[in-house]
């Protein structure tokens, strides 16, 4: 008989929002023979054009939320800025994973650094700026400015190099609950995946190296051609990470090697990651697959590299250029079928997959 905390194929996963990391869960469960259930706001979700259906609500309606919960056996989210209360209202009902810890740990800047040092994860110094006293007292300049909730993509920050920088861009920012990081001299920029399961094994995906320009990723190369401890060390903070979140499904650990051999963390995404879609085409389980068995109590599945890959994210009307990657044979096409592309919107992403003879296992 099958045991009580697993969720056997042939269940319905609920998914707490509509957007293309949904769409992509969504794609990977029905492939386990799953069916997916979508809960979103918008009349229209591009994970409910691949799910089993599409539930509008908004996040802050409870009986919707239940009735929701009652239509599926398992619930996860896609994106980190689901309210708390929601996933409580949800797990009334059914098992949330990776439930309300990690986003409450990551929908707040400071509370993630917080957290990333009671784990023994470095990061760049930092200090809270809530207040006319402690923008007085900041000393981390030059520095970054970050609300410390909501943005990304390099939303809701600004570059400052001295006090009246710094004053005015708290300004700029609505004088809001802020962090002022200091800026790091890295060599390069990393990020671990690691999922962790019902039995508390863990896997961690090859480490990607990573290139952001204007605040959005672009590109993620795997392997990464670095040193073995940096590696090791930001496979160790992904590992640490998971455990201490006491995780069940995925986390992506954002971090930044320095010039001088440390690894320091940036921040945390607790779902499928930006910077692991090259596992779609290139590892021998995807980061959406590894969610599923995650979440549903299957084992998890191998991480080994099946082909080095660049993967290069499509940005607005990069999208357009569909026949050439489709007419490249080393190209792997994923569109998310947007309506509309506009500057800074991921329309898709492709992957480019060198010759598997030429590929190597991961050390995880």
């Amino acid at each position: 008989m099958t045991a009580p905390h697993i969720v056997p194929p042939g269940s319905t996963i609920g998914i707490l929002g509509g957007g293309q990391l949904g769409r992509m869960t969504a794609m990977a469960a029905a492939r386990l023979g799953y069916r997916c259930r979508v809960y979103a706001p918008d009349e229209h979700a591009i994970a409910g054009d691949v799910a089993a259906g599409h539930v509008r609500g908004a996040y802050d309606d409870a009986p919707a939320l239940r009735r929701f919960a009652d239509q599926v056996d398992v619930i996860t989210y896609e994106f980190e800025n689901v309210p708390e209360a929601a996933v409580a209202t949800c797990l009334e009902r059914k098992p949330v994973r990776p439930g309300v810890k990690p986003i409450h740990v990551a929908q707040h800047r400071l509370r993630e650094k917080e957290f990333f040092a009671s784990l023994g994860i470095g990061t760049a110094d930092y200090q809270p700026v809530r207040s006319e006293a402690e923008l007085a007292a900041a000393t981390v300049l030059p520095g970054i400015l970050k609300t410390c909730r909501e943005g990304y993509d390099g939303k809701g920050q600004a570059r400052v190099t001295d006090r009246p920088s710094l004053a005015a861009a708290w300004e700029k920012l609505g004088r809001r609950e802020c962090i002022l990081e200091a800026l790091v001299d890295f060599r390069c920029e990393v990020s671990a995946i690691v999922a962790r399961g019902l039995d508390g094994s863990m896997r961690c995906f090859p480490i990607g190296l990573n290139d952001h320009r204007d605040g959005i990723l672009r590109t993620t190369t795997v392997p990464a051609d670095l040193p073995a401890d940096v590696l090791t060390t930001a496979e160790r903070c992904g590992l640490a990470l998971a455990r201490g979140l006491d995780l069940v499904g995925l986390v992506a650990l954002e971090m930044f090697a320095t010039h001088d051999g440390r690894v320091l963390a940036n921040e945390m995404a607790p779902r499928p990651h930006n910077s692991g879609h090259w596992t779609i085409d290139a590892c021998a389980t995807s980061q959406f697959e590894q969610l599923v068995r995650a979440i549903c109590g299957l084992p998890l599945g191998a991480v080994d590299i099946v082909a080095p890959s660049r993967m290069e994210n499509l940005i607005g009307a990069e999208a357009n250029d569909w026949p050439r990657y489709l007419a490249d044979p080393s190209a792997r096409l994923h569109l998310y079928g947007k309506a509309s592309a506009r500057p800074g919107r991921k329309m898709g992403h492709v992957t480019f997959v060198q010759p598997a003879a030429s590929g190597r296992p991961s050390t995880t």
